[in-house]
């Protein structure tokens, strides 16, 4: 069993509360839009750190991570990409890397709005966390938080944390 933080677009942000869950997870998994390296840096220090750069990440940032991400956990195959889009609307990158092999949990950022769905055609979760940091037109910051056990996606979370203000 893996207990995993999701959240995506921090932008430079990080605060208490957002590491507070971090120390509660196995896995850290962040969407793009760290922002910043202090980001990434605080993060790394508690939990192991997977993720994606997003379109405000710099090089350094890019450096140290990909624009797609695929990995498993478990016995769930994962795909990961900033701008990926959602069912029905996914970017052309998406739709090719869900074409090419389709996985069991597709994660992208980007939007600052947080969904949840199945995407019955390709058979897979779809999870936007939403935005974590203060940069945006969104007005809650939130997060996600799960558990793989196995070949099993469960126990899906939203974790608001207070309006961006």
């Amino acid at each position: 069993m893996t207990k995993i933080l999701l959240l995506s677009d921090s932008h430079s942000y990080i605060d208490d509360r957002i590491l507070e869950y971090a120390g509660q997870a196995d896995e850290i998994w962040h969407g793009g839009d760290f922002g910043s390296m202090d980001v990434i840096e605080q993060l790394e220090k508690i939990k192991p750190l997977k993720g994606v750069y997003g379109n405000i990440d710099n090089a350094k940032i890019r450096s140290e991570f990909p624009e797609v991400g695929r990995f498993k956990c478990e016995n769930v195959e994962v795909l990961m990409i900033h701008i990926g889009g959602y069912p029905g609307k996914y970017t052309p990158l998406a739709k090719q890397e869900i074409a090419e092999k389709a996985p069991k949990l597709f994660i992208s950022g980007h939007s600052h709005i947080l969904k949840a769905m199945f995407d019955e055609k390709n058979n897979l979760l779809h999870l936007n966390p939403g935005a974590c940091g203060k940069q945006g037109w969104h007005k809650m910051r939130t997060m996600m938080r799960f558990v793989i056990d196995g070949s099993e996606i469960r126990d899906l979370e939203v974790i608001e944390l207070g309006p961006k203000f």
